[in-house]
């Protein structure tokens, strides 16, 4: 059976075994979750639910260990799910870590990869990165944040690639701006020199269209991974939907990396925010009840 316990019904245990504070908003957190473990692959999510009346949510896995038989998930506190997962501590556990989902990413010898990370999707690009350097490329990381106490998994992204540029947009740390900045000097530092085989992004959509705006012309290939909303993860409800070259895919079950340059990333931005007016309310719930 493992580290994991069973509860009614035949449930696992999820219990977390370790938390970390990576920066004002963002967590850490490893779940124990053999099942999830032993079919993981790098680009893969898992959905997780905190308890029976809980919402939902998909979360990319960090890491995985297998001697632990447990999933390392990276989140920010965006809303009313994860600010409520943020309050649990070592030792309490999630009703539901559902997965691996999605499709893996395509792990092989490209050459010279270009992973561009901004925000939690940081936390995304660190395990291909780690698996496209085991594959035999060059990796050079472009890893970017508002601000240097929003940075997170600098030092282990570092250790698995070639180079690492760091950017913010207020300057506290690396090169103040975006990251289709440093991204733009590299296009054009290797122009001569074979120049840039693949680039890879994870992050906020408007940072990932940046990107596939920016190789377009380049004609480099450049895959995005997507966080649209996901509900189900099966393709049942539609909420993923996104258009791609003008036909709809579901990201749950035909994602979540599409070429970046045949994604439609403002449709895909309009319907994010579908349920503002329901995440207001149910942040607006929690907190009241955090008073009483």
């Amino acid at each position: 059976m493992g580290h994991f316990e069973r509860r009614e019904g035949y449930r696992m245990k999820h219990t977390i075994v370790r938390k970390e504070a990576l920066s004002a908003e963002n967590y850490l957190i490893e779940v124990i979750a053999p099942l999830v473990v032993r079919k993981y692959k790098p680009g893969q999510f898992v959905i997780i639910r905190i308890h029976e009346e809980g919402e939902r949510i998909p979360l990319t896995v960090s890491d995985v260990n297998p001697e632990k038989e447990t999933v390392i998930l990276v989140f920010q506190v965006v809303g009313k799910t994860t600010k409520e997962l943020g309050t649990l501590h070592v030792g309490d556990a999630v009703l539901d870590c559902v997965g691996p989902l999605g499709n893996p990413s395509k792990i092989m010898k490209f050459g010279r990869v270009v992973c561009v990370g901004g925000g939690t999707g940081i936390a995304c690009i660190y395990p291909l990165t780690r698996a496209l350097a085991d594959a035999g490329n060059e990796v050079i990381s472009i890893i970017g944040a508002r601000t240097e106490s929003l940075l997170i998994l600098e030092n282990e992204i570092t250790k698995v690639s070639t180079e690492t540029y760091i950017t913010t947009d207020d300057g506290s740390k690396g090169h103040r701006g975006l990251v289709t900045d440093m991204l733009e000097e590299l296009i054009n530092k290797y122009e001569d020199s074979g120049g840039i085989d693949r680039v890879i992004t994870i992050g906020p959509p408007v940072m990932m269209k940046a990107v596939a705006e920016l190789t377009r012309p380049h004609g480099i290939k450049t895959i995005a991974s997507l966080n649209t909303i996901v509900i189900d993860g099966s393709g049942m409800c539609g909420s993923c939907r996104v258009f791609v070259e003008g036909e709809m895919k579901l990201v749950c079950v035909s994602g979540p990396e599409f070429d970046a340059h045949k994604v439609n990333f403002d449709d895909m931005m309009s319907r994010l925010t579908m349920f503002k007016e329901k995440e207001v309310q149910a942040m607006a719930y929690y907190d009241s009840k955090d008073t009483h």
